[in-house]
C-alpha cells in the first residue's frame, strides 16, 4: 500500500475518532452540586492530531524536496490555530452573560430602589437568577461582605469583559458620590433599548438569511411551471 494511502486510511480513522463524541459522565457525591468548567474544547484538545494530519496533507499536497518544509509551516500553523481558538462553552457562557445582564440589572436597580444595600442588593439578584453571570457576582458580594473598598470592586468589576457596563457605572457613581440606584436604573433601561435592538436585528438578519433558501427552492417550481411550458409550446410551434 502506498503512503498516500496509508495516510487517507489515517485520516479517516482519525476524523472518526474526532467526530465521534466521547461517553458523558454524571458527578456524583458533593461535586454533582457544583456547575462543571468549560473544557478546553474539540480543537485545542486535539490540536496535537490535527497539526500532525494537517502537516502530513501539506507535505503530500507539495511534495518533493519542499513536501516536509511546506508540512511543518502547516503543523505550526493549525497548532497555533488550535491553541487560540475558543471553546464552545466559553462561548455559549459567555452569550448567557450577556443575554441574562439586563435582568439583572433591572433586578438590582429594583432591590437598590427599596433601600438595599448593594452588597446585599448582589446577593439577592444572584439568588433570583443564577446562572453563569451571578456566579461571577457571587465573588463581587463575597468581597463587598468581607469590607473590600466598594471602589476596588467596582473597578474590578468593570474590567470583566461582559459586565464592564455595571462595574463602570457603580464604580462612578461610588467615586461620585452620584445615586447609585439612579445610576443602575438608567443602566437598566439603556440595556434593555439595546437587547431590543439586537433582538429587532437579529429578526431582520433572519428573514435576509432566509431569502436565499427561498429562492432556491422556488427557482425550480419556477422555471417547472413557467419555462418549461413556454419552450415547449414554442418547440411544438415550430414543428407545426
Amino acid at each position: 500500500m502506498s503512503l498516500q494511502a496509508w495516510l487517507a486510511v489515517v485520516s479517516a480513522a482519525a476524523a472518526a475518532f474526532l467526530l465521534v463524541p466521547g461517553r458523558p459522565r454524571l458527578p456524583r457525591g458533593p461535586a454533582a452540586a457544583v456547575p462543571p468548567a468549560p473544557g478546553p474544547g474539540g480543537l485545542r484538545r486535539h490540536r496535537l492530531l490535527l497539526a500532525l494530519l494537517a502537516g502530513a496533507g501539506g507535505a503530500l499536497f507539495v511534495g518533493g524536496r519542499a513536501g516536509p518544509v511546506a508540512g511543518l509551516a502547516v503543523a505550526v500553523a493549525a497548532w497555533v490555530v488550535a491553541g487560540r481558538a475558543e471553546p464552545a462553552d466559553v462561548r455559549r457562557r459567555r452569550a448567557l452573560v450577556r443575554r441574562d445582564l439586563p435582568h439583572l440589572v433591572s433586578l438590582l436597580a429594583s432591590a437598590l430602589r427599596s433601600g438595599t444595600a448593594p452588597g446585599d442588593a448582589l446577593r439577592l439578584v444572584c439568588a433570583a437568577l443564577p446562572g453563569p453571570a451571578t456566579e461571577r457576582l457571587d465573588r463581587v458580594a463575597a468581597r463587598l461582605a468581607l469590607g473590600v473598598d466598594p471602589v476596588e470592586v467596582w473597578g474590578s468589576l468593570a474590567d470583566d469583559p461582559e459586565l464592564a457596563p455595571l462595574g463602570r457605572a457603580l464604580a462612578r457613581a461610588q467615586a461620585t458620590g452620584a445615586s447609585v440606584v439612579r445610576s443602575v436604573e438608567r443602566l437598566a433601561d439603556e440595556l434593555g433599548e439595546r437587547a431590543r435592538g439586537d433582538v429587532e436585528e437579529r429578526a431582520r438578519a433572519v428573514g435576509v438569511k432566509a431569502a436565499v433558501p427561498l429562492g432556491l427552492c422556488l427557482l425550480p417550481a419556477f422555471v417547472l411551471i413557467g419555462i418549461v411550458p413556454l419552450v415547449a409550446a414554442l418547440l411544438t410551434s415550430l414543428d407545426l
